[in-house]
């Protein structure tokens, strides 16, 4: 087995993309964020940024470790599918919430992204085991983050 495929590449790129987009939305927000009141167990944000660092290192690690044991294309191109979707979930909420400033709907998005993880775990979990288990911090943390929106949007209203 090749230490690096080129499949690596376009796996990093698309977890860059999604964090670096999610960041510029999230980043151009800070000072309406900082307006919000918040709950007493709202993480700082280095700590969020930490943490979302680490989910896409392991979710890009994930990616990879399933590409190379799955052995039929088109089951390889479908869990690709399902991270595609997941990302555009991601980028979606942090549209949703720092963009448009919609909290409501956010929570509801926040579910979808956390289902979307719950899914692609169950969907690797027969081909690698490693790989969903890989998952397990982001989908913990999907569900956090849904309670801590909900939380916010309550605080708000």
């Amino acid at each position: 087995m090749k230490f690096f495929k080129i499949s690596d590449i376009y796996i990093i790129c698309g977890v860059v993309a999604v964090s670096l987009f999610g960041g510029v939305v999230t980043g151009s927000s800070m000072i309406w964020y900082d307006s919000l009141t918040l709950p007493s167990f709202t993480p700082d944000g280095s700590i969020i940024g930490t943490v979302w660092t680490l989910i896409f290192i392991l979710s890009a690690i994930s990616l990879s470790r399933v590409s190379r044991k799955v052995k039929s294309a088109s089951d390889r191109q479908f869990i690709y599918l399902a991270f595609v979707v997941n990302g555009l979930f991601n980028v979606l909420w942090s549209v949703m919430f720092f963009g448009l400033h919609l909290l409501g709907p956010a929570i509801f998005e926040a579910g979808f992204l956390g289902l979307s993880v719950a899914l692609i775990i169950g969907l690797l979990y027969k081909h690698d085991k490693i790989a969903a288990g890989l998952l397990v911090p982001y989908v913990s943390w999907v569900s956090f983050a849904t309670f801590l929106t909900y939380s916010v949007w309550v605080l708000n209203n």
